[in-house]
């Protein structure tokens, strides 16, 4: 319609800085489940991440995703959490409830 306003223009970022690199792959029962953890992880570190794989079709790896450029900074964030083990997790998510 005439009284529509023009759209924005898209810039996308053609830098490599935003080639992804798989981190994680499984293909796993609890495969999804686990690339959905580990981007949850990347985001509260401030590094993002995508999820790719089809729930669909279960014979395929479920993958989290990270720009090329952060990839070092997101295997140290995965490394870490590996080594604190889950006991960490339930204390940092027992903090973050005390606090709210």
């Amino acid at each position: 319609m005439a009284q529509d306003p023009e759209p924005e223009e898209v810039r996308l970022d053609a830098s490599a800085n935003m080639d992804m690199v798989t981190l994680f792959s499984s293909s796993t029962v609890d495969g999804e489940m686990e690339v959905n953890n580990i981007h949850f992880m990347l985001e509260a570190a401030g590094i993002p991440s995508v999820v790719v794989g089809p729930s669909v079709i279960p014979s395929l790896d479920f993958q989290v995703q990270v720009p090329r450029s952060q990839a070092a900074e997101a295997e140290r964030v995965l490394e870490e959490a590996r080594a604190a083990g889950p006991e960490a997790a339930m204390e940092a998510e027992a903090a973050s409830e005390e606090g709210q």
